[in-house]
């Protein structure tokens, strides 16, 4: 459920400069296209520049630059989208549960719960374990034994915490996802496979959301970790041992192998693949289906793969690429004969 504020309480609460009626009430969020009078939206891309003028929104945060061309009243922000998830906050408050255990779960009697956290139904929750001040537990959840769970942390539905796996404060872990699986430890042995135990665990920063289904799995011998801040959106996969670092973000699909060290403030697009056992330095950004096959050490942004075209077009492409080599080769031939006509050419002759 919305609530709802006075453009001049959010311009207060928010440091903004507003220009327009301050009494003038706000109640939801929408888009430039869509919104109407009791609506907040904003403007952050340049694409939609064009959407401003016909806005009938009651407030758009933007940024000063472009308060003359906003025909209704305009909440001025430096960063419009951080901004405008603030606000969107405010207008759309999180679900407050009474704290509690509901009564289909089951609950170790060495578990350490606060009295200020909720518990929902049919949880699992192991011996030993620990669940902080204010967190939620959601209905379905699944904690061995010996796991912790910070303080206003929300877990919420059917996520499995394995055993020894310790979550941060402030964290929000959503539907499906597994934290402390087995990671894919294998080594051959006569033609067949020997399985490696695992027995690192997971380690999980303050202020971490992780979305929906996806696992990250515990550690061969030391935790694999996620540093503080890190946003990992759905349907990752992050194997035993790798490292991400702070305030990183990973979008969907994407999947990063064992024992890498990804570093801080990075940004990793979808189905980007990483292979094992490398480092990649603070602040490198990866756009969508790239690939990485070996360290980076430099900041910046690194791209691989191909962007779609129409299909025959691409065939032939893909059918010269494995020419390539050979091509190459025609091509040092060609230049070492005429390097070679050139000098004959050049040489002095015999009297």
């Amino acid at each position: 459920m919305s609530s709802n504020m006075t453009l001049g309480e959010l311009a207060v609460r928010f440091g903004l400069e507003l220009r327009g009626d301050p009494q003038l009430r706000i109640s939801k969020v929408g888009t430039l296209e869509g919104a109407d009078s009791s609506a907040v939206t904003f403007l952050a891309n340049p694409r939609y520049r064009r959407f401003l003028r016909h806005t009938k929104a009651g407030a758009v945060v933007l940024d000063p630059k472009l308060a003359e061309e906003c025909p209704v009243a305009a909440l001025l922000s430096k960063n419009p989208y951080a901004m405008y998830a603030r606000i969107a906050a405010i207008l759309y408050p999180a679900n407050v549960f009474a704290p509690g255990i509901h009564s289909s779960a089951i609950v170790d009697p060495t578990a350490q719960i606060h009295q200020s956290a909720f518990v929902g139904a049919h949880v699992v929750v192991g011996a030993h374990a620990k669940i902080g001040a204010r967190s939620v537990v959601g209905p379905g959840t699944v904690i061995f034994e010996k796991a912790s769970i910070g303080a206003d942390t929300r877990l919420v539905a059917n996520v499995t915490v394995c055993q020894s796996v310790v979550i941060g404060n402030r964290c929000l872990i959503h539907p499906g996802v597994i934290l402390g699986a087995d990671g894919f430890g294998l080594a051959p042995d006569a033609g067949g496979w020997v399985k490696v135990p695992q027995v690192g665990s997971v380690t999980i920063g303050d202020d971490v959301e992780i979305g929906a289904n996806t696992t990250v799995d515990r550690g061969a011998i030391e935790d694999t970790v996620i540093e503080e801040g890190v946003k990992l959106d759905n349907q990752i996969q992050i194997a035993h041992n790798a490292r991400i670092g702070a305030h990183t973000v990973i979008a969907g699909c994407s999947g990063i192998s064992g024992s890498t060290t990804i570093g801080k403030r990075c940004m990793i697009g979808g189905q980007v693949g990483v292979a094992g056992h490398l480092t990649i330095c603070d602040d490198v950004v990866l756009t969508g289906r790239a690939f990485v096959s070996s360290n980076i050490t430099k900041p910046g942004t690194y791209s691989s793969g191909l962007p779609v075209e129409e299909a025959s077009r691409f065939r032939k492409n893909a059918a010269r690429f494995y020419q390539l080599d050979e091509f190459v080769r025609s091509v040092r031939r060609s230049r070492r004969h005429a390097a070679d006509e050139l000098a004959d050419r050049s040489a002095p002759e015999e009297e």
